[in-house]
């Protein structure tokens, strides 16, 4: 089989920012978009989980959301403090942050224009979830379809992550490159909640490629700002009328298994997979399940379109 078409890091003007972006795949396949999480680059979409969704059909296009990787870093926030947590869970008092989850939405949006795009299958990770359902909010006409994989409608009575997994995300920025190794082999343990020692054995490889790449733990901590500034999705979740497909782990430490239960009840029509055994991570083993999930969402997505 050729290997498909693939086009390196480049950063397109959008939103008012630049966005780094990479494609994998054919010119003339059908767009297909991932969004990462929280405080991630957009290589933690695997270079061969991308390219095995191109060899499906698709060009593939991951890119570094805004104050993380290559794209622009923004200024203001601070990091989120205890007190800050405690009046949003028990006084529902918002946090104040730079931007909201919408505008990194906007973002998206922006990139796709310049790429001209008129639509495309959007797929979100955790936090890049939460955009790809303000995409299908707001902005309709974009999406062929939507997969929210480990996320969640930011309801707050959903179920809080275990004390483990919001140790991880609360933990102060390491001081030193060593410490960032020792970092990211940690959490990737919590979060993957289970034994994978295949993803294991690459650890330090891909935390040296982030590293290189370039931190950002001011640009986290406003992401983190803006999820919580930016409420439940619940209730505005039902005018969604795209194919959605969620996928959660049933193992997840990080964003409860209900959550992922609660984003289907949420969406009209949605379908839900929930994979077992997995936490808050796509680990090599369950790339098949995931990578034959969203590729079959999206044609049967596109084949509904062409018999309407």
């Amino acid at each position: 089989m050729t290997a498909p078409a693939y086009q390196p890091p480049q950063i397109a003007h959008a939103n008012g920012i630049d966005i780094c972006y990479e494609i994998f795949g054919n010119a003339d396949a059908a767009p297909l978009l991932l969004i990462m999480g929280l405080g991630a680059q957009m290589i933690h979409w695997e270079d061969e989980f991308c390219r095995q969704l191109a060899a499906r059909g698709f060009r593939v296009i991951r890119f570094d959301n805004r104050d993380v990787g290559h794209s622009s870093k923004l200024s203001g926030g601070r990091r989120l403090t205890a007190f800050e947590l405690f009046r949003l869970r028990f006084l529902h008092i918002p946090v104040a942050a730079p931007y909201k989850l919408s505008d990194m939405a906007r973002d998206t949006i922006g990139l796709m224009d310049a790429l001209g795009l008129a639509s495309a299958h959007v797929v979100g990770a955790s936090m890049g979830g939460m955009i790809a359902q303000e995409i299908a909010i707001s902005f309709p006409e974009r999406l062929r379809s939507l997969t929210s994989i480990m996320s969640t409608t930011g309801d707050p009575r959903l179920p809080p992550p275990t004390r483990e997994a919001a140790a991880v995300l609360m933990a102060p920025p390491p001081a030193t490159k060593a410490e960032f190794l020792a970092r990211f082999a940690r959490t990737w343990k919590v979060l993957r909640a289970g034994s994978f020692p295949e993803d294991e054995a690459l650890d330090r490889e891909r935390a040296e490629r982030v590293y290189e790449r370039g931190l950002s733990p001011a640009g986290a901590a406003r992401q983190l700002r803006a999820i919580l500034a930016s409420g439940s999705r619940k209730t505005r979740l039902r005018s969604v009328k795209a194919p959605a497909l969620v996928i959660h782990g049933t193992a997840d430490p990080l964003v409860h298994p209900a959550a992922g239960k609660d984003t289907a009840a949420s969406i009209p029509g949605a379908k839900l997979l929930m994979i077992e055994g997995m936490g808050h991570a796509l680990p090599i083993p369950m790339w098949p399940q995931i990578i034959n999930a969203i590729a079959e969402h999206a044609r049967t997505a596109a084949k509904q379109v062409i018999e309407s």
